[in-house]
């Protein structure tokens, strides 16, 4: 439409994994098994759950519009000042924020070639220019992951923001301590960081850093973080950022009134709480992985290696047709040709039930004929 803004109107939508009812009112199936958002299998803790029901008599009130008790948990959680938190309706909203505050027609962005889809929607919707650094190889330790010397290379006097996932969604790469304090480090102080740690809680027992610990080091440094992945909250969408408290009170300027609801508010307090719940879901989480890597492997798939809940694997041929005759076998998962993956697929780590479907699914394509490994 003419009258939309030039940077929406070149917009293509985020396109999320297909929802379980679509499946079954497309093709009739039943007994669906969804492994394409990222989702945590085991739902949230008994404990939010809990706490989220006891809300609901009071739904007919407008919740705390600051989010005070949350952000005074998540304060004490990461040893902040409560001022240096946003909260958003999940950290896509922190994002898009991110761009509406600090971006405009004649200013860059810079993220990696094979980055969260929604960084370049954030950047584009404000007229701004995107710079795309070129991936490192399929080759490399970390298979299509950023390459930081890429993205320095970029950043120019114009340069506002740089998006860094760690780990980085759909690639399942991250990057070490060392290295990203570097690149921090190096860039120049007109320039803002965002590190993207959506998966952190499945990434700490491989040393991918929590980079709020340097929060006090670099005043343009913002990190996001989520309770849609490890806390399995999706469904009721609250994420927040950490930043310098210059950067959460601009955040704050422009943040919608009443944007995380008052389910979202008891539920992610509570979920915070329950931290013997995320190690058991993070210890589901590893023994998917290897379950899911060394099925797809037997099978001739290969994969990279991942600090998230989710495998990128290389199907070696156009992934459509594979996704297809899974679907309609009830199995969901993310083909990612929109992030410029034709050939691959993006499967996130279900129970050991669903992990074992899913191969068997595969397995059965397979043996079809339907579907070739290389």
């Amino acid at each position: 439409m003419a009258l939309a803004a030039p940077g929406v109107r070149q917009l293509h939508p985020y396109l999320p994994g297909k929802p379980v009812s679509e499946l079954e009112r497309e093709y009739g199936v039943s007994n669906i098994i969804k492994l394409a958002s990222n989702e945590n299998p085991l739902g949230p803790s008994p404990l939010a759950l809990k706490v989220m029901r006891g809300e609901l008599d009071e739904l007919a009130l407008y919740p705390d519009g600051g989010g005070f008790a949350l952000k005074e948990t998540l304060a004490q959680f990461h040893r902040l000042a409560a001022e240096q938190i946003t909260l958003g309706n999940g950290s896509n909203d922190v994002l898009v924020l991110m761009a509406e505050a600090f971006l405009r027609p004649g200013l860059e962005a810079v993220y990696s070639q094979y980055c969260f889809a929604v960084y370049p929607i954030a950047v584009e919707a404000t007229g701004a220019t995107a710079r795309v650094a070129p991936a490192l190889t399929a080759t490399a330790q970390q298979p299509l992951g950023h390459d930081l010397a890429a993205i320095s290379a970029l950043v120019g006097a114009n340069t506002r923001i740089v998006f860094i996932a760690n780990p980085n969604n759909p690639t399942g790469t991250w990057l070490e301590a060392d290295t990203l304090h570097a690149f921090i480090a190096a860039l120049p102080p007109h320039v803002l960081v965002v590190v993207d740690e959506a998966y952190h809680e499945y990434a700490i027992s491989l040393g991918v850093p929590d980079a709020s610990v340097w929060l006090d080091e670099f005043p343009n440094l913002v990190v996001m973080r989520t309770f849609s992945k490890a806390y399995g909250l999706a469904g009721i969408r609250v994420g927040y950022s950490l930043s310098s408290a210059d950067i959460a009170g601009i955040l704050n300027r422009i943040r919608q009134p009443f944007n995380v609801n008052s389910l979202a508010l008891a539920g992610a307090q509570a979920a915070l709480s329950d931290q013997a719940y995320i190690r058991r879901c993070v210890a589901l989480n590893q023994a998917g992985v290897s379950q899911l890597r060394n099925g797809l492997h037997a099978l001739g798939i290969e994969t990279g290696p991942t600090a998230a809940n989710f495998l990128l694997a290389d199907m070696a041929q156009p992934a459509g047709p594979l996704d297809e005759a899974l679907l309609r076998r009830g199995i969901i998962v993310r083909p990612v040709g929109n992030y410029g993956l034709p050939q691959h697929l993006r499967i996130t780590v279900g129970t050991n039930e669903q992990n074992k479907a899913f191969l068997n699914a595969l397995q059965e394509i397979m043996n079809d004929g339907q579907f070739e490994s290389a």
